[in-house]
């Protein structure tokens, strides 16, 4: 999977929509790589970082041949045939690739679903781009944090109903607040980085606990309850996985200091959306801002639609228009990795899919 390999004999497929400034870029970056990239066979993109493409978009058959003759020829694809768990097994069946970069932050979940051998697994090395969404997200997360502590909910619904209330209600500092960050990889540690510029004081969750600096107290998934007795903000960017399942659940809302503002921003399961509702109800939760669910999208009958202090996101929170460019340098840092036969970034977990 990782053999030393000459640049004259690597072969590197664009399998989804990619404009063509950053085909270039990866072009003109390994000049003695072939990069097969033929855009009448991929869906146009919708919008900026659009990585399925559109809907409507249909090949011919001698089109659709040509698709998975270029990428059944290729070493490196650049994202998941038709970008889904099918397209993946069904290269990892019959193609020779040994590596592809996902274009999704949460790609493992696409590896599971696609439910290779194990064989497979072992022999192609599937990269996300993980860390590339890290700024989006962390700024997503402040807005909810500061939706919550500023009150705009509730301001909307005065604006909606152009009511006045006759007492002004005050709102919360963010500085001197605490926030607990379940998860503090790259996501975590760069929302950790924006909250402390707001005077924010930060503690998170961690699987191997160690010190970091600028973090208040670290503790592993068991000390979650201790950390959020004081928080006024609790923050998820943890994948969705086994072990995260419903990680924040009844327990966890009931040991909250009451009042707290729930933000979610990693994956829809680690939070317990029964439970929620219940806490959101009874006052544990103030506020929660959801960029991402448990079913995707968000069933019309979910309570969480109408709820007066829920932010419903359509999973969009990652999105910026500089992902393309960003996901692209990610690539070219790790083409050259792969190329010397070194370890790559951020591969997803064969086992833990994350």
């Amino acid at each position: 999977m990782m053999n030393i390999m000459t640049v004259n004999n690597l072969t590197v497929a664009i399998a989804v929509p990619l404009e063509a400034e950053h085909v270039q870029a990866i072009r003109s970056a390994n000049p003695n790589i072939t990069v097969q990239y033929e855009p009448e066979l991929l869906p146009p993109e919708r919008f900026p970082a659009d990585h399925a493409g559109d809907p409507a978009f249909t090949r011919t058959p001698e089109q659709e041949a040509r698709y998975w003759d270029m990428l059944r020829g290729a070493d490196v694809l650049y994202g998941f045939p038709n970008e889904s768990p099918s397209g993946l097994a069904e290269i990892a069946a019959t193609g020779k690739v040994q590596w592809i970069q996902a274009m999704a932050a949460g790609g493992g979940g696409a590896v599971k679903a696609a439910n290779l051998p194990p064989e497979d697994l072992a022999r192609i090395a599937v990269t996300s781009s993980a860390g590339v969404h890290s700024l989006p997200l962390a700024e997503f997360a402040m807005m909810g944090a500061l939706n919550g502590l500023k009150r705009t909910a509730e301001m909307a619904a005065d604006q909606a109903a152009k009511h006045w209330p006759g007492l002004r209600t005050p709102t919360r500092l963010a500085s001197g607040s605490n926030v607990v960050i379940t998860g503090l990889g790259e996501i975590g540690l760069e929302t950790a980085r924006l909250a402390r510029a707001l005077g924010m004081n930060v503690s998170g969750t961690k699987r191997t606990v160690e010190a970091i600096e600028g973090i208040d107290k670290v503790t592993d998934t068991a000390g979650l309850p201790g950390l959020v007795a004081t928080a006024d903000i609790l923050i998820n960017t943890l994948p969705g996985t086994p072990f995260t399942e419903k990680m924040i659940n009844a327990d966890i809302f009931n040991a909250m200091k009451p009042g707290a503002i729930l933000v979610n921003v990693g994956r829809g399961t680690v939070v317990d959306e029964d439970a929620l509702l219940e806490a959101l109800d009874n006052g544990q939760v103030s506020y929660a801002c959801l960029d991402v669910f448990a079913v995707e999208p968000l069933p019309e009958a979910s309570p969480l639609w109408d709820h007066p202090r829920v932010m419903v996101s359509p999973h969009t929170s990652a999105l910026s228009t500089a992902e393309n460019r960003l996901i692209a340098e990610r690539f070219m840092e790790n083409l050259t990795r792969f190329q010397a036969g070194g370890q790559l970034l951020h591969v997803v977990d064969p086992v833990h899919f994350y």
